[in-house]
């Protein structure tokens, strides 16, 4: 994808719903997209705010020997998204949030079950098809690392990074967000229901075939517009 003013607002507004959805505190978390030349990413500048205020002005496209302008940063965990995406040639997004349901959850020994069904369909899907985890509770700041990263999540769409936050990817940036979007949705449902008695129960597979696939259009851009709207009615919106 061309590096734009519009690839430059779209993340931007990724990053404000992720924090708005409580997936992100503070100045934690960054979503990225794969370009022409390089990887866009939410960067730190000098009048840094968190990600809740994230502007497209603090979106930037990282490019090998080329140096960010206005005191600007990279994040140090840019290796997740470099490695994920070299290992990923059908992803086109990564984001990376301090999930806190779902790491709740991991701590707990509370596995990501398919325990749900039509409540939310695209989260038992993955539950189904399981959700790796990467056990090591670092700061992803190095490529090493990054291929450490990006070997756990596989061909998976969500990795759970223990006592961290998780990593989800997707064709869209709108895809990789409500992926992230959902897995906590599940790690919430299930830490409140393991609060009242351990949860054991899996949607049979034969329900499961039952569910239909909606699309991208509805499971990914219904979605996203929602948290869009959330966003203009909390005069956070980013246009």
């Amino acid at each position: 994808m061309a590096f734009d003013a519009s690839a430059r607002e779209l993340l931007a507004e990724a990053c404000r719903i992720i924090a708005h959805a409580g997936l992100a505190e503070d100045v934690l978390g960054h979503v990225s997209l794969r370009t022409d030349a390089g990887i866009a990413i939410r960067c730190r500048g000098p009048q840094e705010s968190g990600l809740l205020f994230t502007k497209p002005g603090d979106i930037h496209e990282i490019v090998p020997e080329r140096a960010l302008e206005g005191g600007y940063h990279a994040p140090n965990e840019l290796p997740i998204h470099a490695e994920v995406l070299a290992a990923r040639p059908d992803a086109q997004a990564v984001v990376h949030a301090h999930a806190p349901a779902v790491i709740a959850a991991d701590l707990a020994g509370v596995g990501l079950l398919p325990a749900v069904g039509a409540y939310n369909i695209p989260a038992m899907r993955m539950a189904a098809e399981g959700i790796p985890t990467y056990p090591r509770s670092l700061l992803i700041n190095t490529s090493e690392l990054g291929r450490e990263v990006a070997s756990a999540l596989g061909a998976a769409p969500a990795l759970v990074l223990r006592g961290h936050g998780i990593v989800t990817v997707g064709a869209t940036v709108e895809q990789a967000l409500v992926r992230a979007l959902n897995v906590e949705i599940l790690a919430r449902m299930l830490v409140s229901a393991n609060a009242l008695g351990t949860v054991s129960y899996e949607v049979p597979e034969a329900d499961m075939a039952m569910m239909p696939d909606l699309g991208s259009a509805f499971n990914d851009g219904f979605v996203w517009n929602y948290h869009r709207a959330r966003l203009r009615h909390a005069g956070l919106a980013v246009r």
